[in-house]
């Protein structure tokens, strides 16, 4: 953690929390803080974070190298009467390429909801997962997402 003209004193100036145990908290004496602290510090550290190097991660995960999808939710699929995958949950760890990664910074930016990030997620998922980007499940109609119990993007 950088450290700013004022110190520690200004990352957390609230009367609940001392300077110390920011300090504390930095020099790792502290592993997990409790949870209004650790939301604080959260938001500073969001705050902090330079602008610019924010926008050159999203603009080069939206434009060369996507986003990496984890996540734990039920899944399933529509298709033409017989080939449909019944929903369960499963566990995927899965590549998005760029213009994926691109629509959801997009619809994020633009204030969309959970329920449309999850649809957009779902198509992703649909065309990189299930139809493996072209080459099976031509007829897939839809892709279910629900029931999410983890969900993490990383660039």
């Amino acid at each position: 953690m950088r450290k700013h003209s004022r110190g520690t004193d200004a990352a957390l100036a609230q009367p609940s929390v001392s300077q110390r145990t920011v300090e504390r908290y930095v020099k790792g004496q502290i592993k997990k803080p409790r949870p209004d602290l650790a939301a604080r510090l959260e938001r500073e550290v969001k705050k902090r974070w330079q602008p610019q190097i924010r926008a050159r991660a999203r603009q080069k995960a939206a434009t060369t190298g996507g986003i990496v999808i984890d996540t734990r939710a039920r899944l399933g699929c529509t298709a033409p009467i017989g080939s449909t995958d019944e929903d369960r949950v499963r566990h995927l760890t899965v590549a998005l390429p760029p213009q994926h990664a691109a629509r959801l910074f997009d619809a994020q930016e633009a204030g969309a909801g959970d329920r449309r990030l999850q649809e957009i997620t779902a198509e992703a998922l649909r065309e990189v997962y299930f139809q493996d980007g072209g080459r099976r499940a031509g007829s897939l109609e839809e892709v279910r997402f629900t029931d999410i119990e983890h969900l993490e993007f990383d660039l």
